[in-house]
């Protein structure tokens, strides 16, 4: 089925498309045509960048961006481009890694791109933005869920098709205390912006609830081989729940670790963890663990013409936060459309004011870049698959 949006794409007259990205070539002009010249040349293609982790441990959730780019771009130059200019993908590869991601947005701004579809995670979208903002570049994430990159008012060119940590971690502790029923609670995260910040809001909804104990707050590095001494904690504390904060390799090493000593306990964690990688790489331990993530619209059209598209382009089923990059990628591209150029400030009203239909519903920008209407859900891995829940 052919989404609205795309139609409306379309049908917008976009006379004088400034360059979005690099490679553009101006023609040579004849010195007395050039000292006439008032205008620059017009632009030959719209290029999006992709910035993400492509490789690496975390490159599962970085690579499904890429595709849903790629088929949105792919869908869009099949009926003629934005009025007449083709839309191209420019893949930057940072491993979620904050180092990297400084180094991929310096690559992209260099290259004249000024829309992009990234970073995947918060640290490295954090460490990214400030380079955008001087270069006035607009940010579009469909993963990074840090709080304070909307809420903090500090990126008036960062948006995301994703909800945000506040919301998750508290959604996560709500769901713990309700329905799992638990009394005592550790709150595992990994110091990062991301799970840091997941953590805190769910020990702070754990704490303004006054059902449940928070009977242990710890936080463990990154890339770690041996987890237990956390897991000797967790278990000394008496805590009948784990709340974790963080990406799947540690999660699925800490889970691993749990089991082995005995502590099979409640644990719930976020959409970091939300992951057929998790899964593949705990095994069985992973069976019964929780995890909040995006919540999935099975009988959005739009939805199921994407994930169609995927499994017809690349053989497979698209991965974790699918959705929400194919989202970002269309309302990105339709703001473009809506504002008649790339224009900084044109492009951001349009992305406020503009509806488009997506993945995830129909859905338009508040004025802190947060997409409208966005939520999270719990699911289960149940029989080797992640299940909803609620």
């Amino acid at each position: 089925m052919k989404s609205r949006w795309m139609l409306t794409v379309l049908g917008v007259a976009m006379a004088g498309l400034l360059a979005v990205g690099c490679g553009e070539k101006k023609e040579e002009k004849k010195p007395e045509a050039a000292a006439n010249a008032t205008a620059a040349a017009p632009a030959k293609k719209v290029v999006i960048g992709v910035a993400g982790a492509q490789s690496g441990d975390l490159a599962s959730y970085g690579l499904p961006s890429l595709n849903a780019a790629k088929l949105v771009a792919k869908d869009l130059n099949a009926k003629g481009g934005i009025n007449g200019v083709q839309v191209e993908v420019m893949p930057m590869d940072d491993q979620c890694k904050p180092e990297l991601a400084t180094n991929a947005a310096t690559k992209l701004v260099s290259e004249k791109v000024t829309i992009v579809l990234g970073h995947i995670c918060s640290g490295a979208t954090k460490a990214a933005l400030p380079i955008y903002k001087d270069a006035k570049v607009i940010v579009m994430s469909p993963s990074a869920t840090s709080t304070e990159l909307t809420q903090s008012g500090s990126y008036p060119n960062f948006f995301r098709t994703i909800s945000y940590d506040l919301i998750q971690g508290k959604a996560a502790a709500e769901f713990a205390v309700n329905e799992l029923k638990v009394k005592k609670v550790a709150v595992i995260h990994d110091k990062g912006d991301y799970g840091k910040g997941f953590a805190e809001s769910a020990k702070k909804a754990l704490e303004d609830g006054k059902v449940a104990k928070v009977a242990l707050f710890e936080g463990i590095t990154p890339g770690g081989v041996d987890y237990s001494a956390v897991v000797q904690k967790i278990k000394a504390s008496g805590a009948d729940c784990v709340l974790y904060g963080g990406y799947h390799p540690e999660a699925s090493k800490i889970v691993t670790q749990m089991h082995k000593k005995g502590l099979k306990i409640a644990f719930v964690s976020d959409d970091g963890v939300k992951d057929d990688t998790f899964i593949k790489t705990a095994g069985a331990d992973a069976e019964g663990v929780y995890a909040t993530g995006p919540q999935i619209l099975a009988d959005n059209e739009v939805y199921k013409k994407a994930v169609a598209d995927h499994e017809k382009e690349f053989g497979s089923k698209p991965g974790a936060f699918f959705p929400q990059a194919y989202a970002a990628s269309q309302a990105l591209l339709n703001a473009v459309a809506k504002a008649g150029s790339t224009d900084y400030d044109k492009v951001v009203a349009a992305l406020q004011k503009e509806y488009v239909e997506t993945p995830v519903g129909k859905i338009k920008f508040d004025a802190k870049g947060d997409a409208e209407g966005v939520s999270f859900s719990v699911y289960q891995v149940k029989s080797g698959k992640y299940e909803l829940v609620k």
